[in-house]
């Protein structure tokens, strides 16, 4: 397997396909730094040699990808909940940040629906019986 920003990529995949496993590395990134080094697209990643795997990391080297990807997202966040945003505040509460509706959707970011009310009615009835 070859081994590309820390990532193992599939022998078995496409070139093009497989670079899209990169975290930050999407389908159009991938077409242009396939074109910059100048391989085939459908090329299975167990076909390059040394020398395109060495392309292909230099090219990778322009990108923001994987780790230093997630910590710039993980500072833009923590930025914005610093200088108590709106936006910032809604990731502290773990809301969504980005004007979606929450009335009756938002159920990844609001987690499971917990009933209220009842439950104390409910315990009393069964405690008297």
């Amino acid at each position: 397997m070859a081994r590309l920003a820390g990532i193992e990529l599939n022998d078995n995949h496409p070139v093009d396909y497989a670079l899209t496993k990169i975290k930050g590395i999407g389908w159009s990134v991938s077409e242009k730094i396939i074109e910059s080094v100048k391989v085939k697209p459908k090329t299975r990643v167990k076909d390059l040699s040394a020398d395109d795997l060495a392309k292909i990391t230099a090219a990778l080297d322009g990108y923001t990808h994987e780790g230093d990807l997630v910590r710039q997202v993980r500072n833009n966040v923590v930025r914005l909940q610093t200088i108590s945003s709106y936006r910032g505040m809604r990731h502290s509460k773990g809301l969504p940040a980005r004007g979606q509706r929450t009335k009756s959707n938002g159920r990844t970011k609001r987690g499971k629906r917990k009933t209220v009310g009842s439950f104390r009615k409910e315990a009393l009835a069964k405690m008297t019986k």
